[in-house]
């Protein structure tokens, strides 16, 4: 696991080589994260994400499974939307002697990127990270992979970027994105039925939370994908993970959908605490504890589109 990495390169500084403007983030990790107008970006806490580590990186685990081959022996990758940089050092991992630049708007995600990651790897490869908007990123030079995971979802309009970021591919190099798929699910239903609700819609309810359309179907990043030449791999995957603890489900919330809420409300703890109890009892309802631990369904869409070489 990514927390393993050696020490050593927790001494490099940032890399300021990306080309894209910076902002605010997710995701993840993640790397996007914009708001509706007028409401301020969401501020990410990386320990907070962190807490759920093993499962948030189980699904990056399973899209790097479906990448082909890079077609160079030293392979050029961008991951858009990195985060704390755990999922990006399984890259390196999987590809020890590339050179990989994890990308992200938040400046909270990159410090802690910056700390435990970046650097040489043993590989021979190196680590950095650097920051950028995932909505006007333009790659700054041809790459073997293009990778996110858990991003695009905070992108409005994301796919609308395939092309350019396609086209920056070299022959034979792939684009690999895995985003959630439920938007639909409970964690965020009640979410944004409290968010509109008459005490909370004055402040809420104006493009603070993402909706269902946050994301595209398979079916529809298939079609936009084949459309640019590539030869796509696109499915979905319910994952149902096992939390623990006490309101697990609410803990996994506040590391990702329920930032832009905790930001919002940040300047009023008594409004942020009243709001948490009544989604924590809705919580609790919608997603009873079993005696091994809290089921979490959680639906994922990947996929991994090759460039012909």
């Amino acid at each position: 696991m990514s927390e393993s990495r050696s020490p050593s390169r927790s001494e490099s500084s940032r890399s300021e080589s990306g080309r894209a403007g910076s902002s605010r983030s997710e995701s993840s990790r993640s790397g996007a994260g914009q708001p509706g107008a007028g409401v301020p970006a969401p501020v990410w806490d990386p320990a907070q994400y962190l807490r759920h580590a093993g499962h948030r990186a189980r699904p990056f685990a399973d899209l790097l499974a479906r990448v082909p081959p890079p077609p160079t022996d030293a392979p050029r990758i961008a991951d858009l939307g990195c985060g704390p940089g755990n999922v990006t050092a399984l890259l390196a991992d999987r590809w020890p002697a590339a050179h990989i630049t994890g990308y992200d708007n938040s400046p909270e995600m990159l410090d802690k990127a910056v700390v435990e990651h970046a650097g040489p790897t043993p590989g021979g490869g190196r680590l950095d990270f650097a920051p950028a908007d995932v909505r006007t990123w333009t790659p700054p030079e041809p790459y073997d992979l293009i990778v996110s995971n858990a991003t695009l979802q905070w992108v409005p309009g994301h796919a609308g970027r395939f092309a350019d970021w396609v086209a920056a591919l070299k022959p034979g190099g792939a684009l690999a994105f895995q985003v959630p798929g439920n938007f639909a699910a409970p964690s965020h239903t009640i979410m944004r039925a409290l968010a509109g609700s008459a005490r909370w819609r004055d402040r809420l309810d104006g493009g603070v939370l993402r909706h269902d359309d946050a994301v595209l179907g398979p079916g529809e990043y298939l079609e936009r994908l084949t459309a640019l030449g590539c030869a796509a791999d696109v499915w979905e995957t319910t994952y149902v993970h096992l939390l623990q603890g006490e309101d697990p489900v609410l803990d996994w919330v506040k590391g990702t959908g329920l930032r832009p809420v905790l930001t919002v409300l940040a300047d009023d703890p008594g409004a942020r605490d009243a709001f948490l109890a009544e989604y924590r009892t809705a919580l609790r309802e919608a997603y009873p504890a079993g005696p091994h631990g809290t089921p979490f369904p959680f639906r994922r869409i990947f996929a991994v589109a090759r460039k012909e070489a």
